[in-house]
């Protein structure tokens, strides 16, 4: 199984794709303003953004997922990424984890991060060496 595909649902279409463009993803469907796909500069993963339906009057609006981008030179992509008049709610700053992090937010409120794990994202020194559960079990 492969996570290759997210979705955003905002009712900030436009604004939306154009902040994701500013971070490197390429659009490859436009069907603005209700709907639009964007590829990963690297990988083969997509993101898209879709009209949201209208909520309730007076419905809390929860962030329920962060979005998260690995970045070969995190510092350097930060830097472009203020010169392009993003706002971030955390530079970068390295984790007990051993990853290195930024955050923002896109248009909607959702949570961002930018980082930096290298060969600890898949494999840090705590990795388990035989999974909890198989599908087969």
């Amino acid at each position: 199984m492969n996570l290759n595909q997210v979705t955003i649902f905002s009712d900030k279409t436009t604004e939306t794709v154009e902040f994701f463009e500013k971070l490197g993803l390429r659009r490859i469907v436009d069907s603005l303003p209700r709907y639009a796909r964007l590829e990963c500069p690297e990988g083969d993963s997509t993101l898209s953004v879709h009209e949201a339906e209208t909520r309730p009057v007076g419905r809390a609006r929860k962030t329920p997922i962060v979005l998260y981008f690995e970045c070969n030179d995190l510092d350097a992509q930060v830097e472009r990424l203020k010169s392009l008049g993003l706002k971030f709610d955390e530079d970068p700053t390295d984790r007990p984890w051993l990853w290195r992090e930024a955050y923002l937010k896109d248009p909607n409120g959702n949570k961002i991060c930018l980082f930096h794990a290298g060969e600890s994202r898949l494999n840090p020194p705590w990795r388990l060496t035989k999974p909890l559960h198989s599908a087969n079990s």
